[in-house]
């Protein structure tokens, strides 16, 4: 199946740490997809709270969505994310499911697709360089239609870097 996965970083080596998490990522796809790299603003952050890298990823998952869900997770800790955290605290890497094909997923663990990514330029507009056509449960439109709603309401800075 393919899975969207959303890239992020905002302490250290931000270009650094994404460059790492896709390499990491071609370990598990070497066809994996990715989009330019994009400054961001904070969103839901304390004020002091630094700016983020992110970026979109596609790759094609053979395993279960709980098992990818953990190897990410225990990818993010190797890359020095605490288990216990505060809410939207600054870390080297945060990755997140975004999206898979197949039906919706509800468990305690997980929300997919991302139950907040159609209110996200930093997930949207990435997104829809990989994947512009794309249909998701919860979109008010294609991924592409739906950046371009986002962008037009304006919102969070959000600025392609490469």
């Amino acid at each position: 199946m393919r899975v969207g996965i959303g890239l992020g970083s905002n302490v250290g080596d931000r270009s650094n740490e994404l460059a790492m998490a896709r390499k990491w990522l071609r370990g598990m796809d070497p066809g994996a997809r990715f989009s330019s790299e994009y400054e961001t603003e904070p969103v839901g952050c304390s004020p002091e709270t630094p700016g983020f890298r992110n970026q979109a990823a596609e790759i094609r998952w053979r395993g279960s969505l709980e098992n990818l869900l953990q190897a990410m997770q225990d990818y993010e800790r190797s890359r020095g994310r605490r288990t216990v955290r505060g809410v939207n605290e600054p870390r080297a890497l945060d990755l997140d499911i975004l999206y898979a094909e197949g039906p919706v997923v509800r468990t305690g663990r997980m929300e997919i697709p991302h139950p907040r990514m159609a209110g996200r330029r930093f997930v949207m507009e990435p997104l829809s360089e990989i994947c512009p056509e794309r249909k998701i449960p919860g979109l008010p439109g294609t991924v592409a239609e739906t950046a371009r709603w986002l962008g037009a309401r304006g919102g969070s800075a959000c600025r392609r870097i490469g």
